[in-house]
């Protein structure tokens, strides 16, 4: 085990590292961050912010001299990076498990590898391999293998030329093509995995989206139990055929009643904030947990809760691109009984940005979906 008062190294500075460092902080451990951001958000509360990139490797010698593990808050850190740095201290999740989860082929043909259940897709390396696709995946989505996220990196394609457009759009960087479910809504599952491959399981958290971007999370979903149930069970089986320690979400689609595996992060994720205020371990706690082999905690629900992500546009008047540029009015939200703001101290506000999420708890659950879906519109915030 790792105790307190040891210094622990996390790879990246936004709102996920942030939340990592508090959760660390309460626990008695010391962070180092490393982030090319002077205004990191999780710098800003580090024991010690290393500005430089990833591949900056008196930077990672550093880092590794003084921590006694290193994670990471997000799954482009170049597997490289931790390769390097696993040489010298633990690294948790390691390189491979990442890899996986950051190039999309990779990430199919790991889902199609373990008989795991996915949509059709293609892998489109060329323009020969959009004239090979089958017309049967169109209607579908053209997705970039690398560094795409919150609906970044993809185009709607209903045929072949507009395939073969998207993918010159894209620069001919390597995509996948992967045909459009009939969608009736989308689940995920946030879990923790120790070293010993033991298993702690959130319960089923239902998103919904607006732009690509995750806008509310309803926790536990409103799904059957046995679907509930078999999303944990999958998310489970994706993270021992990783060999992943650490926090890992595993994002479903749900068509006609039957899951589909979306994607895969590395880390903790957005649709996991909840349990910060919603479950009697949050998700960071178990990140530091699991990278320190310290015993995963209790991951029950106590109260039912409603996450609501609060983008950049709030900060500009009318939500407009060209719109004054002002502070939202948080007394609007201080006042609604049982939500919890929690703002990221970003530098500068921008149209997509994730600035900060509230969420709202208690005991009744359609309570709390009424009120959270108030206090989102009385904030401003703007659906489809």
């Amino acid at each position: 085990m790792i105790l307190p008062p040891a210094t622990l190294g996390m790879l990246g500075g936004g709102q996920l590292g942030r939340f990592f460092v508090a959760a660390a902080h309460e626990m008695g451990y010391k962070v180092w961050v490393l982030d090319p951001d002077p205004h990191s958000p999780a710098g800003l509360i580090a024991d010690s912010h290393l500005q430089a990139g990833y591949d900056d490797f008196a930077a990672l010698d550093a880092m590794a001299d003084a921590c006694a593990a290193v994670t990471t808050e997000f799954e482009n850190v170049p597997a490289e990076t931790l390769d390097y740095l696993a040489k010298f201290v633990p690294v948790r999740p390691g390189a491979s498990a990442v890899a996986v989860c950051q190039n999309r082929i990779a990430e199919k043909s790991f889902l199609r590898d373990n008989g795991l259940p996915h949509g059709p897709f293609a892998v489109i390396q060329s323009e020969a391999d959009i004239a090979a696709a089958p017309a049967s995946l169109y209607p579908a989505i053209l997705k970039v293998a690398r560094f795409g996220y919150d609906g970044k990196g993809q185009a709607r394609v209903t045929n072949a030329a507009e395939a073969l457009h998207a993918f010159h759009q894209f620069k001919n960087e390597a995509c996948v093509l992967e045909q459009m479910l009939t969608l009736d809504y989308e689940v995920s599952v946030v879990l923790a995995r120790d070293e010993n491959g033991k298993v702690k399981c959130f319960p089923t958290v239902e998103n919904q989206h607006t732009r690509g971007i995750l806008d509310v999370s309803i926790a536990p979903a409103r799904a059957s139990g046995c679907l509930r149930d078999s999303a944990q069970e999958y998310a489970e089986r994706i993270a021992e055929r990783l060999g992943f320690i650490g926090t890992l979400a595993v994002e479903f689609f749900v068509s006609r009643g039957e899951l589909f595996v979306n994607e895969m992060a590395p880390r903790p994720h957005n649709s996991g904030h909840h349990t910060i205020d919603a479950c009697v371990s949050s998700q960071y706690e178990q990140q530091v947990r699991a990278l320190c082999g310290l015993p995963l905690g209790d991951t029950t629900q106590h109260s039912a809760s409603v996450m609501v992500n609060l983008l950049g546009e709030l900060w500009y008047e009318g939500g407009e691109p060209h719109g004054r540029y002002r502070e939202p009015d948080w007394s609007i939200l201080h006042a609604v009984p049982g939500l919890k703001l929690h703002l990221y101290a970003k530098h500068h506000a921008r149209h997509g940005r994730k600035m900060g999420h509230f969420t709202v708890v208690g005991s009744d659950a359609a309570d709390v979906l009424a009120k959270a879906l108030a206090a989102r519109a009385a904030i401003g915030v703007l659906g489809d």
